[in-house]
């Protein structure tokens, strides 16, 4: 049953007060003018600035009327209708007109009329909130989506003296794929930035389209789009991650496969700081070819009872309407260490992020980074929660030799002009985090002398650093022993 039949039945029934939730005004009257079609009950929407307009016929002027006025038209009419009130809550403060409004949907002295409060944000006194029912318009699914962006290709031919749209039939799916979970209205606005831009729906358009969609729904800002992929040969080592990730990619895209497969889940990086943990949470976007989404904890927590569970719910509902997506949590000990010194919020937001883990449908994969396993809730490490537990361990030699070639090429040097083997020798010990610190203090040490960086530099800047593995010797041994028998290695 669509939408339409079960707003006809709400109005065949008598129904004496909706909720619609919404900024899709237009939408809502044109639901509602579908839905008595067939109807004999005359539809009337009315607003602060125009008054009461009979929409179910053309000839109708609107009244002035206000806010109080239109509830005693409604009183007053004998016959049954559908009154549509438009950005009315604000008016519900004042005790009077609360109180005309619960006479007409208790029916006291007036006819079995139906009225539907219209708003976006739209919060109801507690003395109607029992008496509303709740209703939501459906978002458009694919065949209507790729009509809205069909529309916007013929309207820009219009536009522009019958020039054609040029449409690659791939990237048209993936553009209408990236579109879902959006009101028709943002879609058609985002569909008409991307054709206005060169005329063309190509690949070279998801981008945009994933980073319209995501300002769009992101209004409280606790999650973070990352604009810039990464792929993974721009990351060093970590090749059993990247053989992983590659092995599910088309079963999480949802390609078929010759046996059933279930999608993966997600992925927990435990390792040293500044190994690269990070860095392979966003080439995991990039490995599977879609967008990257961080929630950030830190912004999750507010002082005030019940914002925090408010704050991640919205958050994962959000992602859910980005997928498929990766959603990347870091450090996420620091996010789900329990506490009993914050009023049980810990608790309850580390068990309705359980119960998401464990009940999600929708393609997101999660991966979580930590520094400190042992500060991690055993529940969170339970089996079935993440599909793998990666350790992302201090670099290799030949991986140190890949980084030196990495961090000198990004900066527009030529790793073929230094011994690399001899500066993977010299920073045995070192994260990746500190072997491009070492590039850039040696830089910085050639500037200084107003030379060009040559091996010496890097050598000396490298043989006066004290890695993390030296001066946190034993953290780090910790560490490495626990991972040993308890994870897969990364590289």
């Amino acid at each position: 049953m669509n939408e339409h039949h079960d707003l006809a039945a709400l109005i065949r029934a008598d129904t004496p007060l909706l909720a619609i939730d919404t900024h899709e005004e237009l939408e809502v009257i044109a639901s509602f003018q579908r839905a008595l079609a067939q109807s004999l009950r005359p539809l009337y929407a009315w607003s602060i600035t125009t008054g009461l307009k009979r929409l179910d016929m053309e000839e109708s002027a609107p009244k002035p009327m206000s806010s109080g006025e239109v509830l005693d038209a409604i009183r007053d009419m004998r016959q049954k209708a559908v009154f549509l009130l438009l950005d009315y809550t604000p008016f519900l403060r004042y005790v009077v007109t609360l109180r005309q409004l619960r006479e007409i949907a208790i029916r006291q002295g007036v006819a079995a009329h139906t009225v539907a409060l219209v708003g976006a944000n739209l919060e109801l006194p507690k003395e109607l909130e029992a008496l509303a029912v709740r209703f939501s318009l459906s978002l458009p699914n694919e065949a209507e989506l790729d009509k809205i962006v069909r529309e916007e290709a013929l309207n820009y031919s219009r536009e522009h003296s019958g020039r054609r749209v040029q449409i690659h039939a791939q990237a048209l799916k993936a553009v209408v794929r990236n579109l879902k979970g959006l009101a028709g209205s943002d879609a058609r606005r985002i569909a008409r930035r991307i054709i206005a831009t060169d005329g063309m729906i190509t690949d070279a358009d998801l981008p945009a389209v994933a980073k319209a969609k995501f300002e769009l729904l992101n209004k409280a800002g606790v999650l973070s789009f990352e604009y810039e992929p990464i792929a993974f040969h721009d990351v060093a080592g970590l090749r059993r991650l990247k053989r992983w990730i590659e092995q599910r990619r088309a079963v999480f895209m949802g390609e078929q496969t010759t046996v059933p497969l279930d999608p993966p889940k997600g992925i927990l990086l435990l390792g040293v700081q500044g190994t690269g943990k990070s860095l392979a949470a966003k080439a995991v976007a990039g490995g599977f070819q879609v967008p990257l989404l961080r929630l950030d904890m830190a912004s999750i927590y507010n002082k005030y009872h019940g914002e925090t569970e408010k704050n991640l719910r919205e958050s994962l509902v959000n992602a859910e309407v980005m997928a498929p997506c990766v959603l990347w949590i870091d450090e996420i000990e620091k996010a789900f260490a329990t506490s009993d010194s914050d009023g049980g919020t810990s608790q309850r937001i580390l068990g309705y992020f359980l119960t998401w883990m464990a009940e999600r449908k929708s393609k997101i994969f999660l991966v979580a980074t930590a520094n400190a396993i042992d500060k991690l809730p055993p529940e969170l490490l339970r089996k079935g929660r993440f599909d793998e537990i990666f350790f992302v361990d201090l670099p290799a030699a030949d991986v140190r030799t890949e980084l030196f070639r990495l961090h000198l090429a990004k900066r527009n040097l030529k790793p073929e002009e230094f011994d690399l083997e001899a500066l993977s020798e010299v920073s045995a010990g070192f994260s990746g985090a500190e072997i491009e610190q070492g590039v850039v203090s040696a830089l910085y040490a050639a500037h200084g002398e107003g030379a060009r960086l040559d091996q010496r530099h890097l050598i000396e800047e490298l043989r006066h650093t004290r890695p993390l593995s030296v001066v946190m010797a034993e953290k780090v041994a910790q560490l490495r022993a626990w991972a040993a028998e308890r994870t897969v290695p990364a590289d």
